[in-house]
């Protein structure tokens, strides 16, 4: 079987654009880290010794020191990797599976449909993301779940406006006008023809907000709207560290370089992708 022109595109970039191996580099690190975690931390990320490991500085028995409880922060951002790689990517799927329906709808019918949509993103876009997800966050009870939804929630207007625009144009092509006159139902078109046509873009901009959806969860989590202690997340962990940033700086400094690495990875991997995917751009030999 042979294989399809985006695979090739994206081995050709990956052969000769080293910032994509650096990308996926740091992603797959992050992802080892997230999926062993349970054999990787060297210690219980729940529980410290306060009494005797209170800022425990880094090396001998905890690699990169003890927070203020006494908790190994190797372990806790071990654990912590979870946290950021669960809501980027369930985060995602819900801004993806929001986006692309309503970006179908308005670009296909358009009519009323698509000034409701358009609209409806309009006032989404309007709000700065990080105040808005504070706010939708502050008015309901902080949970994962609900951190998920809401990060998701959010970001679909980006991905319904990106997909409205390509269906703006496919729609009008001529093996989409063929398919009408042979009878096809829309929902065979929407599906059959039009979804293959808009996954390269949407898989590159689900990919980037992978990156932000991490982000996100780590402001969230800062200002105590995220994760709930004593669950191990970046975020949650900076902020705990931040008053001790002179006498402890270890407890802030390692969850931060692993949010910068995480959302370094996805960005890298997402321009890649971009660059591998996107016939408009021009392409380097």
């Amino acid at each position: 079987m042979m294989a399809s022109p985006g695979w090739v595109a994206i081995r050709s970039r990956w052969r000769r654009d080293p910032l994509f191996k650096l990308g996926a580099t740091l992603v797959a690190l992050v992802i080892v880290a997230a999926a062993f975690a349970p054999w990787l931390a060297p210690h219980d990320p729940y529980r410290g010794d306060l009494a005797n490991d209170y800022l425990a500085r880094p090396g001998g028995k905890f690699l990169f020191g003890a927070d203020a409880q006494g908790r190994d922060v190797w372990s806790r951002v071990l654990y912590g990797a979870r946290i950021s790689l669960l809501v980027g990517t369930i985060s995602q799927v819900v801004a993806v599976t929001l986006g692309l329906t309503m970006g179908l709808l308005a670009g296909y019918y358009r009519s009323w449909v698509d000034l409701f949509v358009m609209r409806l993103a309009d006032i989404t876009l309007a709000f700065p993301s990080l105040l808005l997800l504070i706010a939708v966050a502050a008015a309901v009870k902080p949970s994962l779940p609900m951190i998920f939804v809401v990060i998701g929630a959010v970001g679909w207007a980006g991905m319904a406006r990106l997909v409205r625009a390509q269906v703006l144009v496919l729609s009008r092509s001529e093996y989409v006008m063929a398919s009408r006159a042979l009878g096809a139902v829309d929902r065979w078109i929407l599906w059959k023809h039009l979804v293959p046509n808009v996954q390269a873009p949407v898989i590159i901009t689900a990919t980037l907000g992978v990156a932000g959806a991490i982000m996100a969860e780590a402001a969230l989590s800062f200002v105590g709207l995220g994760a709930q202690p004593p669950t191990p997340s970046w975020g949650s962990m900076v902020a705990e560290g931040r008053d001790l940033i002179r006498v402890a700086p270890w407890v802030s400094v390692l969850p931060g370089v692993a949010v910068g690495v995480a959302v370094l990875g996805f960005n890298l991997v997402g321009d890649g992708l971009r660059e591998s995917l996107d016939p408009t751009l021009e392409r380097s030999a």
